[in-house]
């Protein structure tokens, strides 16, 4: 008798995996079925750039996460992968706004998702992986929304120094992760995978209704952080002219929130620093208050990088914090608000793919600077920085933004 070697060769077994049509890129996309019931399996491997997704994977992928939505029919999502891939720039960012905006409806429909899990899954795969209400991983997995050479270089050392390698094993390796969540278990040779497939894909809360909750359960998990100081009023020269009918807005550690003179609400994510566990949670607890009162009108602000590289945010799995947010958005557009995101500056990352996937529509300031990842780390994975700001036309071809605005600031001027 064969031992299955992978969680993912475990699960072709138990459901008798069969292609649909052919690879693209690093994608395949299949079938198969648990106790006579059909489902839809989509499996992301390793074949090229460390099984990154791109133009065209996501080109497949989102009309297999739309078919889900309409048919409520059950999903396994298979990812050995990077994310998204950064060698193709902006239009890696666009494709992947629009499949993680696809993957979040297909939740919110009430399709049941499952995600097991090989040996990478970081940046854009990692916030896949947390779209299904449960995770399979491999002993080896590694889940972040940064890799270890990134985490590495931003603590100011070197991936392959044995210290890193223990830091990265103890903050994301599968053990940790399953100690962070009851809904992450670890595969060991023999596993029934379909009994666990069973519990993954059994119906449960609401889409909406299981985020919040698990949104509470997120608080408790965060890194030990300072007391929050007062909110302080705050006035932006790049509010003034977005908001002309006026505005009130408060700051805290880098969260806007605030109210329209018109009518509406206003939140934002501002200033130095990366959004780390902390700064996101405080962003989606704004949010899910908003959606819980049914807000007609929420206006969104980014001006800030990208996501954090750190160990600490990582231990608290960080993918989680920053799906809490697109979910906390999408679910208040799901119940009735227009959800505008501007960017008025700097934004890229996960931050940028769960603010625009929650958002209705997005528009990016002349003059803003949106990209796939900050400088350093595309250095880190390239070899190479890329100029930074791109033209808004750019923006607006790659669909990382659906029109732009002229806010009138002087060029370089800061808010």
């Amino acid at each position: 008798m064969t031992v299955d070697a992978s969680p993912l060769e475990a699960l072709r077994a138990a459901v008798g995996f069969s292609p649909i049509g052919e690879v693209a890129g690093n994608l395949l996309i299949g079938k198969g079925s648990l106790d006579g019931r059909a489902l839809r399996v989509a499996v992301v491997e390793n074949r090229v750039a460390s099984g990154s997704l791109g133009k065209a994977e996501v080109a497949k992928f989102s009309p297999l996460l739309a078919l889900t939505a309409r048919e409520r029919s059950p999903l396994v999502l298979c990812l050995d992968s990077a994310g998204a891939r950064v060698s193709e720039g902006l239009d890696a960012l666009g494709a992947f706004r629009r499949l993680f905006t696809e993957a979040l409806a297909a939740r919110a429909a009430g399709a049941p998702v499952a995600a097991v899990l090989g040996r990478n899954c970081y940046g854009g795969a990692s916030m896949l992986a947390h779209v299904a209400s449960q995770r399979l991983f491999g002993p080896d997995t590694r889940l972040a929304m940064s890799g270890p050479a990134i985490l590495a270089q931003a603590a100011g050392g070197n991936a392959l120094d044995p210290m890193y390698v223990a830091m990265a094993d103890a903050s994301i390796g599968a053990a940790s992760r399953a100690q962070a969540c009851a809904a992450n278990a670890v595969w060991t040779p023999g596993m029934d995978v379909g009994e666990w497939l069973r519990g993954a894909l059994a119906p449960g809360a609401g889409a909406w209704d299981a985020y919040r909750a698990r949104h509470r359960e997120l608080r408790e998990r965060l890194p030990s952080v300072p007391a929050a100081r007062p909110p302080e009023g705050v006035r932006r020269r790049d509010l003034d002219r977005l908001f002309a009918d006026g505005y009130e807005a408060r700051e805290c550690d880098g969260v806007l929130s605030g109210t329209l003179a018109g009518g509406g609400f206003l939140l934002g994510l501002v200033g130095a620093g990366h959004v780390g566990a902390a700064r996101a949670w405080t962003f989606a607890e704004q949010a899910w208050t908003l959606a819980d009162a049914a807000a007609a009108r929420v206006e969104v602000v980014l001006d800030c990088e990208s996501h954090a590289a750190r160990f600490d945010d990582e231990k608290a799995v960080l993918s989680e914090y920053v799906v809490d947010m697109a979910a906390a958005l999408a679910a208040a557009r799901s119940r009735g608000a227009d959800v505008r995101l501007t960017i008025v500056g700097r934004a890229g990352g996960g931050v940028y793919v769960a603010l625009a996937a929650g958002a209705t529509r997005v528009a990016a300031a002349r003059g803003a600077d949106i990209q796939v990842l900050p400088g350093a780390a595309l250095a880190s994975i390239l070899g190479r920085r890329q100029d930074a700001g791109a033209e808004c036309s750019e923006y607006l071809r790659a669909g990382v933004a659906d029109e732009d605005i002229k806010l009138g600031l002087p060029p370089g001027s800061r808010p």
